[in-house]
């Protein structure tokens, strides 16, 4: 089952066809960000077909930009592409450390991603292109850059994906449900996600600003109630919700559905609303509220509508905190440990 069609109001409804792929010949995107004046281009190259398929319909979109900040030298956003949360990979990098820089990937986390250097984590990814080689030394500027942003300027970089040759431009994907309840959440949470998507959300940027109207932050500090924030929000899109949607789509039985979306999200939406976020609670409240009365294909576009939500709220929290608090902690060596001991 795909998120593929765009219906005539502008939504996308669930179907159980495949997007049609075209050759992939002349298949180039430009990623550019013009806050740097810097633009790419990637070839896909014909891996995983179905990813690079939902990406190019997906064209053109802008969004935060955001860098690696455990991993290395990784580039990653948030992509508008529902479907990237269950869609399954043909071809798989074992460890993407072993990758070419400039190597472009789709991620079930729902990011389009792009190395440029060396990494760290060793984790299996699926490519979907590579930069060409002349705009490798672009990408490196681009990638310092966008270090210095998420880590210490917090001034936000907007990536533009799109086809080559072609005008930028952006849209948020709104999906329809039949039930009336989960057509007017679905709605709302659409309405929240497009507001959000370029600019901070204004409950992030008042809590990372020490405005916590719920006083959530022992002692009146501020750090630990950010980090717990920002420990609760990207699990919850990811695992939680992502994992919600493969679970539908891959047939997990409808009562089992249930059950689980009630065991998991309620908790950690409840405590983030008492930490500022209370319109994720609210959405959550709903969501809950309609999920006996939910039909396979209302429950994945609820749940895929909420995921992207949620994925935009993580991104946010990542560039607005401020990593640079603990910049005098760094990392010993072994020789440097060997002889402070």
């Amino acid at each position: 089952m795909t998120l593929s069609q765009r219906n005539s109001s502008g939504g996308i409804s669930l179907n159980k066809g495949k997007i049609l792929t075209e050759t992939f010949s002349g298949r180039h995107i430009e990623i550019a960000w013009p806050d740097l004046d810097i633009t790419v281009t990637a070839e896909l190259d014909g891996r995983n077909a179905e990813l690079a398929d939902a990406l190019w319909e997906s064209l053109p979109y802008q969004s935060l930009q955001g860098h690696a900040l455990v991993a290395g030298q990784h580039l990653y956003h948030a992509a508008p592409i529902p479907s990237l949360l269950h869609l399954s990979a043909s071809t798989r990098i074992a460890d993407r450390r072993e990758a070419p820089d400039g190597t472009v990937f789709c991620s079930a986390l729902q990011h389009l991603g792009i190395k440029y250097g060396t990494l760290t984590e060793p984790m299996p990814a699926s490519p979907v292109g590579r930069i060409r080689q002349e705009d490798i030394p672009a990408l490196l500027e681009a990638g310092k850059a966008i270090w210095d942003s998420v880590y210490s300027t917090k001034k936000p970089i907007l990536a533009e994906v799109r086809k080559a040759g072609t005008e930028g431009g952006h849209r948020i994907p709104h999906l329809t449900a039949a039930d009336p309840d989960a057509k007017r959440l679905i709605h709302d949470v659409y309405t929240a996600t497009e507001r959000a998507w370029l600019s901070a959300p204004q409950e992030l940027a008042d809590l990372h600003e020490g405005v916590i109207p719920s006083g959530a932050g022992s002692f009146e500090t501020v750090l630990p109630t950010l980090l717990f924030v920002n420990g609760e929000t990207r699990p919850l899109g990811y695992a939680t919700y992502g994992g919600l949607v493969r679970a539908a789509v891959q047939g997990m039985p409808m009562d089992s559905l249930r059950h689980m979306a009630r065991l998991l999200v309620g908790i950690p939406a409840e405590f983030l609303g008492y930490c500022g976020l209370e319109q994720l609670w609210s959405f959550t409240q709903r969501f809950l509220a309609c999920l006996d009365q939910l039909d396979r294909d209302d429950f994945l576009s609820v749940a895929s509508q909420l995921a992207l939500y949620i994925n935009c709220l993580g991104g946010w929290n990542l560039h607005l905190y401020p990593w640079d608090t603990g910049d005098h902690l760094r990392q010993l060596r072994s020789d440097e440990s060997v002889r402070q001991s």
